[in-house]
């Protein structure tokens, strides 16, 4: 039984447990709403990179480095304030096998003798942001998993005879401490951008961050009030950005001047080329214009190559940003 192959009684049944389940590792408090991704104090780069991956899901996922309480799943958890279309969709460390990709519904099976799917994380995960805390914890099976769907966009599950075929297109999320140990070299090419967020070092920043996490804790309702005018420009400001991204140009040269970041850097294979073109032209779309510039390429550099260059065995180095920084603008100044 495949998706794709007609309408059918058992494929209207299983995404209708899909609506039903939707909201099981889906984020939320009903109590109280989450906290206001524009109320987020500093971090700008982990903000712009989240974004970035908002307007255009064709960058590919986010992986958040950094110490315990720096806002990173704050700043995840924010996500739908400011994009209501999608849902965070939370996969736990217990997560088992079953649980991730789906399983033959049995009760269905030994009550009524029906094979029946039941819809795992993945599915519930489909055009959603799929968020790993602590992702460089995750059981190497899970990982295993991730990476086949997330290179195919398919989730095949096959059980006991039992087939079944869903579509598996997700923003990834991920966060990690890197003091608790690093993540599988696969997984992590997987990841189009890498942020690595520290706490605020500015006596001032730390101050309001103090003072507004006591006022959303006194009162989260009256709290979200005071930005949700914010809140509202940024989801018009998402909207907009995401109307212009397919109008945007970059430009032979832009793509040769990648070209030449990416060599010159020895970066193994083409995934950094295209993730820099990517965000490079969600960066222009979100600054408003129609062409990719050369400041768009290096900001989007920053983003696309730390975790990525040719290394030999044991060699844990990455790219600098001093580098990346230096040889964008030296291309600058031979544009001019």
């Amino acid at each position: 039984m495949k998706i794709g192959e007609g309408e059918n009684e058992g494929q209207k049944e299983m995404m209708s447990e899909k609506s039903n389940k939707m909201d099981r590792h889906s984020w939320k408090t009903p109590a109280q709403p989450p906290y206001p991704f524009t109320a987020i104090v500093g971090q700008e780069r982990m903000k712009q990179a989240l974004i970035l991956t908002l307007i255009s899901r064709e960058i590919g996922g986010v992986l958040i480095r950094g110490e315990k309480g720096s806002a990173k799943t704050t700043a995840v958890r924010a996500l739908p304030g400011i994009s209501p279309q999608q849902k965070v969709i939370e996969l736990p460390l217990s997560t088992d096998e079953a649980a991730l990709s789906g399983s033959l519904n049995l009760s269905s099976a030994l009550e009524q003798g029906k094979q029946e799917f039941q819809p795992g994380i993945l599915a519930e995960a489909d055009q959603q942001i799929l968020y790993v805390d602590e992702v460089n914890l995750l059981e190497d099976y899970l990982v295993d998993q991730l990476l086949d769907v997330t290179v195919s966009g398919i989730n095949r599950v096959e059980r006991d005879g039992f087939s079944f075929t869903h579509s598996a297109k997700f923003t990834l999320i991920g966060s990690m401490n890197p003091e608790e140990g690093e993540l599988r070299p696969q997984l992590l090419d997987r990841f189009a951008l890498l942020v690595d967020v520290t706490g605020a070092k500015e006596l001032e920043e730390r101050v309001l961050i103090m003072q507004r996490r006591l006022a959303y804790e006194k009162d989260p309702q009256a709290f979200a009030e005071r930005f949700a005018k914010e809140e509202e420009a940024m989801r018009q400001r998402l909207k907009e950005s995401r109307q212009r991204l397919a109008h945007v140009r970059i430009s032979e040269e832009i793509l040769k001047n990648i070209a030449h970041l990416t060599t010159s850097l020895s970066v193994d294979g083409h995934r950094a080329d295209l993730s820099i073109a990517k965000t490079a032209i969600a960066l222009a779309a979100w600054q408003g214009r129609d062409e990719v510039e050369l400041d768009d390429m290096e900001k989007a550099a920053v983003l696309a190559l730390p975790h990525r260059m040719r290394r030999q065995p044991f060699d844990n180095a990455e790219v600098s940003e001093e580098a990346i920084r230096e040889i964008s603008q030296s291309l600058k100044k031979n544009s001019l």
